[in-house]
């Protein structure tokens, strides 16, 4: 998404040299996710995840991820909406079906569902957990701008060609945006990202169980970078009851 055109931000959007670099370090980082040692990540417990892409892309992108969730143990399923071109008509409305799909899905497993998000997704994620309400476990955003204006990135014109138009958020819709989900919530990101500023990632607040963690990737390898993968692990195998926060063993490399 992106905001009306008398949108201001203090962020750039990141320079030519990291997006151009994008498409060789997104490669790199498959590559090395196809090596990671996944047998000493920590064990499902088989709750339901539902996955949603980022723009421009579908369930062939977020496969990798949905496979590893599923070799972990959990009950992993793409959102079921095939190509990622942005909100349909009325943002609201649109956002309100996902979110029926989303409880009826959780209503099927008899549990609470957790949400993942890779960019444009994240916020398709962060939207259906606060209509969820307790029916949503956790939220998990992968390179999400929710914190953004849109001027802070470099697919406007994407986002325009694939949708027909740009969409209208008004100021309050933004500053809903901004607002973290009652329920945990987790914002992954990179500052080395070519696509977007990086602070649009952050997460303002004081909440225990919301947390930015920062990793080293490209935007476009974010969904397949080894090291987010094993964030991911991590944070899904918190309980729902005794959620802590991200301990990193190392910084990111």
């Amino acid at each position: 998404m992106q905001f009306s055109a008398d949108s201001t931000s203090p962020y750039a959007a990141p320079g030519w040299a990291l997006i151009a670099a994008e498409p060789a370090r997104a490669a790199l980082e498959y590559a090395s996710m196809r090596r990671m040692d996944r047998a000493s990540m920590p064990r499902g417990d088989s709750h339901t995840i539902v996955l949603f892409p980022g723009l421009a892309s579908d369930r062939h992108a977020i496969g990798p991820l949905i496979s590893f969730c599923r070799d972990l143990g959990y009950a992993a399923q793409d959102w079921g909406r095939g190509f990622n071109t942005g909100p349909k008509g009325d943002p609201e409305a649109w956002l309100d079906e996902l979110a029926d799909e989303a409880a009826t899905t959780a209503a099927h497993h008899g549990a609470p569902i957790s949400l993942i998000g890779w960019s444009l997704g994240g916020i398709y994620a962060r939207e259906v957990a606060k209509r969820l309400g307790n029916r949503a476990r956790q939220v998990i955003t992968i390179g999400t701008p929710f914190a953004g204006t849109g001027r802070e990135t470099n697919v406007g014109l994407v986002y325009r060609m694939l949708n027909g138009r740009p969409p209208a958020i008004d100021a309050r819709l933004a500053r809903r945006l901004r607002t973290a989900p009652g329920v945990p919530t987790t914002s992954i990101y990179s500052r080395t990202d070519g696509v977007v500023a990086w602070q649009a990632y952050l997460q303002a607040g004081t909440r225990h169980d919301v947390q930015n963690i920062e990793v080293n990737g490209s935007h476009c390898g974010m969904g397949w970078n080894a090291e987010v993968f094993g964030v991911v692990a991590d944070r899904l195998s918190q309980c729902s009851d005794s959620w802590q926060r991200y301990v990193r063993a190392s910084p990111p490399s």
